[in-house]
């Protein structure tokens, strides 16, 4: 599982990855807590430990006046830490299905009923639960790699089942067909040829028959609208973060930055989107405003800009994307509300204190902003996100239910390596596919992008590039059901798989 994402792109792997693990956990007469989440843990770790070694790129942090050694180890200390953080996902899926069998089976064990459970029942247990542990992840601090995102942004017909329920359908489809697989071959170990057949023709057809489904959704036409249309600009700075909060830095972001608005302003955007902390000092709405080179230039050429810089709100700093109309207003801003642990803030720094800042490379720790705000603009309002917060799909829903008609998406990705940024320009792809949006995203380093509302690239920059590109995109108001009802297909499983436990079916198999 943990080659289908960047940079591998295996993500074909990704429909049986999980049926060896689905295997050793309900493959035994008894499902036994301690070997299941033993077995997830492993599985676990492979998976989130693979997929997400681009972390390791944080070293060296010489830069920041850490040394040399201390730098691996808060860098090997970080990926340890994201590893476990996304194996528990497996873990705690593992140890919730052999309480939830175990008590099932016992139940019906005392009134000599049905000892265990068909494996149809199994299947939607257990596929109920993956799909609820995924869901609750994604409300804490750290999320990155649900198994949806191991088809983004290649297989687009799947994806296209987000836009019915999230990337809990994705989830959902993917455990289904692998959950057919391994049953079939736990119904052949036991001898039972017809069920493992029944069982194998089962995952085919639920392979095809969602592939199905989304290549309808997908066939759709967009239907914009030329009254609708937007011309916009980004910008990709290449600003290395090393060197960003010096002079050498500081120069290079100004030239960089006044040169690509101006030069998109020739050829004639309507608006610029910059990426997250373009500017990493404070300057928006401070008396030194007024001699910031981009801000001269804004005024100066009349045309907006959505600009990525560190904002104060409460005599707190916030990782802020404020919008600068032409005459050098400042029309709205958007807080980043999901913020990097460690990254950007220190979490339980009044319980931890020193020890955890001894860890951390966080001067300051940031305040997130309100889960519910939104970002208006002169041309509507938009959907906002920044950086980390592209894997966090309920932010981008709730933002198009109050009204966004386009997503803009700044961020930094520095110094991480391609494969980091091939993920989050995945994330991306899901979230337009979802809302049904065009999607703008300006990064530092790359991979900046448009992405159209069925999740095709319209346009990627390079990697490490300093790079400007104009695009029109159209504004947006439709909703699909998912933006509509949320994940309305998490606890419909839920209730089923309840239902499937409190009712006896079949012989003992």
């Amino acid at each position: 599982m943990g080659l289908t994402p960047a940079p591998a792109h295996l993500w074909i792997f990704a429909w049986v990855a999980l049926a060896p693990l689905w295997i050793l956990v309900m493959g035994t007469e008894k499902v036994r807590l301690k070997h299941s989440c033993g077995y997830a843990l492993l599985w676990g770790i492979g998976y989130h430990g693979l997929a997400l070694s681009w972390i390791t790129g944080l070293h060296p942090l010489t830069w920041m006046g850490v040394p040399w050694l201390a730098s691996i180890a808060i860098t090997i200390a970080c990926w340890i830490i994201v590893t476990l953080w996304g194996a528990a996902i497996a873990v705690t899926w593992a140890a919730g299905v052999s309480l939830w069998l175990n008590w099932s089976d016992r139940c019906w064990s005392d009134r000599q009923v049905n000892k265990r459970r068909s494996p149809f029942s199994r299947i939607l247990i257990g596929t109920a639960l993956w799909c609820a542990v995924e869901a609750f992840w994604s409300q804490g601090i750290l999320y990155w790699t649900s198994l949806s995102y191991t088809q983004s942004p290649h297989n687009l017909l799947i994806l296209h089942l987000g836009q019915l329920s999230g990337e809990s359908a994705v989830t959902a489809a993917i455990v289904l067909v692998n959950a057919c697989l391994a049953e079939a071959w736990i119904a052949l170990k036991l001898r039972n040829a017809f069920q493992a057949r029944v069982l194998l023709l089962a995952g085919l057809v639920s392979l095809m028959s969602l592939h199905l489904v989304g290549w309808g959704l997908y066939r759709l036409p967009i239907a914009d609208s030329a009254e609708a249309s937007l011309k916009v600009g980004i910008i990709q700075g290449n600003v290395p973060t090393r060197i960003k909060l010096f002079e050498q830095g500081e120069k290079l972001a100004i030239d960089r930055y006044v040169q690509g608005y101006n030069k998109l302003v020739d050829e004639g955007v309507e608006a610029v989107l910059t990426p997250e902390g373009s500017f990493p000092w404070l300057w928006v709405g401070r008396p030194n405003q007024a001699q910031n080179p981009l801000y001269q230039a804004i005024r100066a050429r009349g045309v907006l800009a959505w600009v990525g810089t560190i904002g104060v709100r409460q005599s707190n700093i916030t990782q802020t994307l404020f919008t600068i109309t032409g005459t050098g207003e400042i029309f709205s801003r958007y807080d980043k509300a999901k913020l990097v642990p460690l990254g950007e803030y220190v979490p339980f720094e009044s319980v931890l204190g020193n020890f955890i800042n001894r860890l951390s490379p966080v001067g300051a720790s940031m305040i997130p902003g309100d889960p519910n705000q939104t970002l208006d603009t002169p041309f509507g309002r938009a959907i906002a996100g920044i950086c980390y917060e592209s894997a966090f799909p309920q932010i981008f829903r709730q933002q198009a239910i109050a009204g966004g008609q386009f997503i803009l998406t700044a961020s930094n990705n520095d110094p991480y390596s391609a494969a980091m940024m091939a993920q989050h320009h995945a994330q991306d792809v899901m979230r337009a596919i979802e809302t049904d949006r065009w999607a703008v995203r300006a990064t530092n380093t790359g991979f900046s992008g448009i992405v159209d509302p069925h999740g095709k690239t319209q346009w990627i920059s390079g990697f490490r590039t300093y790079e400007t590109h104009a695009h029109t995109i159209y504004r947006r108001q439709t909703q699909t059901l998912y933006v509509k009802w949320g994940d309305w297909l998490m606890p419909l499983l839920l209730v089923g798989a309840i239902g499937v436990s409190v009712m006896p079916m079949g012989d003992r198999q």
